[in-house]
């Protein structure tokens, strides 16, 4: 009887599988809906945003104050009142130190430049260079590599020889040297600068989502596409690219950084941003004569470059815990 009794318990308890009870729905590990709340836990990945976050909306500011406001909010430290390096108050230290020009004040919390210019100013309008070289040239290297690595992982056979020997052509080439040759036949202008470096990362975009696309392709979705009358380019663009986007999405986050970097090297070496537009590689040119007796002055546009790419190095690594099916539960 006793016995009895246990197995009808038995059959009528709810079973339970690794924590879960019958109210309780067992969430798919799939869609951006999941990916977001991975992204959310990760620490690094949170640090990341928040980062990029804020030099983004830094960025912003500086864009509306430059567009709609016409410098309204820095005109008055943009330059001295007299732009003569004889009157201007050159080189003071950050707040609280003091030099042969002087003690900091907290009119210039951060100094100021070899001109007299506010260093804080300069070094946050400097954001919005950045941030729109790192975007825009790794957006127009990841829609151009997306294209031509998955038509040719797509089509294979001699379209794939001749986009990809194409392709390595241009990854053979020192990326420097690439962008330096293309700003020297267009000009020194941050439009070409960033046109430049987005053709530079063309090459890793298109191998990266050409290997995914080899293996997609093969799939039992996209051959009842073929066999519906789909066409090809509706069938690369509505389920082959965002079927193997998820690894060019986290390279796309790392790129930005990476992209910034490029250009702040560009800037230092006299290409991209013309003076007087503020970037923080032009600042960093401009601080190579003062480098030992004011260190300050190459210190904040190098720690802007350093917190700005290792936002988006965080970012991209929480993308990539987030989206890889190896390691989800």
């Amino acid at each position: 009887m006793g016995t009895g009794e246990t197995t009808t318990d038995n059959l009528r308890e709810p079973q339970s599988s690794e924590g879960y009870d019958s109210g309780e729905t067992v969430e798919s590990h799939v869609g951006w809906r999941y990916t977001l709340e991975q992204v959310r836990q990760d620490t690094t990945a949170r640090i990341g945003f928040y980062t990029i976050s804020f030099i983004l909306g830094v960025a912003i500011f500086t864009w509306i104050d430059a567009k709609l406001l016409d410098y309204a909010i820095a005109s008055r430290f943009w330059y001295n009142p007299v732009n003569d390096p004889a009157n201007a108050r050159i080189l003071l230290p950050p707040v609280g130190i003091e030099n042969t020009f002087g003690t900091g004040t907290w009119q210039y919390p951060l100094g100021t430049d070899h001109r007299g210019r506010d260093v804080l100013v300069r070094l946050v309008y400097g954001t919005r260079i950045a941030m729109q070289v790192g975007i825009v040239s790794t957006g127009f290297g990841l829609v151009c590599g997306t294209l031509v690595g998955a038509v040719a992982g797509y089509h294979g056979g001699w379209i794939d020889d001749a986009l990809m020997r194409f392709v390595e052509t241009l990854y053979a080439i020192p990326f420097l040297v690439l962008v330096i040759a293309f700003m020297a036949a267009f000009g020194r202008d941050i439009t070409y600068a960033m046109i430049g470096v987005g053709i530079t990362t063309i090459p890793v975009f298109a191998r990266l989502i050409r290997s995914r696309v080899v293996s997609v392709r093969e799939e039992e979705y996209i051959e009842a596409a073929r066999a519906a009358g789909v066409r090809d380019r509706n069938i690369i663009l509505r389920h082959v690219i965002p079927n193997s986007f998820a690894p060019v999405l986290v390279q796309a986050t790392l790129q930005v950084g990476i992209s910034i970097l490029i250009v702040a090297g560009l800037s230092f070496l006299g290409f991209g941003a013309q003076p007087p537009t503020p970037s923080w590689g032009q600042m960093l040119n401009q601080s190579r004569g003062y480098m030992l007796p004011d260190p300050w002055f190459s210190l904040w546009p190098g720690i802007a470059i350093l917190i700005t790419v290792m936002g988006f190095n965080l970012l991209g690594d929480g993308l990539r815990d987030a989206l890889d099916p190896r390691i989800k539960n």
